[in-house]
């Protein structure tokens, strides 16, 4: 039996990772990023501030109406919460 090349087995595994290269997510216009104080800060990260206050401002409320008693995962309620809320903001302000 013929011994195959190392080659055939690199170019064979890696074929269907080939269509991939067109979705690297690179823009020519580069990444939206918002000058504060003189500093650049991306927009994930403004996106993400949102996020947290968003969480913080639920479990505020939802303390005061009394459903916090009723979560069984309080944290990644929570989480999920804030992270819902900085993804919508990213997809209003920055999506198609």
């Amino acid at each position: 039996m013929r011994q195959k090349s190392f080659c055939f087995f690199f170019f064979r595994k890696r074929r269907s990772l080939l269509p991939l290269v067109a979705l690297d997510g690179c823009a020519l216009h580069g990444a939206p990023s918002f000058p504060i104080a003189g500093a650049y800060f991306p927009a994930w990260m403004l996106c993400a501030l949102l996020g947290v206050a968003v969480a913080v401002g639920l479990r505020a409320a939802f303390l005061m109406a009394g459903l916090d008693a009723l979560l069984s995962f309080r944290l990644f309620t929570y989480v999920a919460l804030g992270t819902l809320a900085a993804l919508a903001l990213w997809t209003l302000a920055f999506g198609p």
